[in-house]
C-alpha cells in the first residue's frame, strides 16, 4: 500500500458585520473596519475576502469573512 503524502494548510478566518440599526447596510463603514482588523492581526497573507448581503425588515445585514494565513505577506 502506498501511503499519500498531502499537504496540510491551515487557514484562520473572521467574519464581521457592522451592529445592527441605524448604518447596519452601510459598506464603506464595514469595510472600514474589516481592514482596521486585518491591521490589528499584524503581519498576515490575506487569501480571500468574501462579502454577503442579506436583506432584512430595515436595512441589509452585511457580512465579510476574511480568510488569512499567520505567516507574513510576500512583499
Amino acid at each position: 500500500m502506498i501511503e499519500e503524502t498531502r499537504d496540510e494548510w491551515t487557514i484562520h478566518h473572521f467574519s464581521q458585520s457592522n451592529p445592527v440599526g441605524p448604518g447596519q447596510g452601510f459598506v464603506p463603514a464595514l469595510l472600514r473596519r474589516v481592514a482596521d482588523s486585518i491591521e490589528e492581526l499584524g503581519d498576515v497573507d490575506v487569501q480571500d475576502i468574501t462579502f454577503s448581503s442579506e436583506v432584512t425588515g430595515e436595512e441589509d445585514d452585511l457580512t465579510m469573512t476574511v480568510y488569512y494565513h499567520r505567516q507574513p505577506r510576500r512583499v
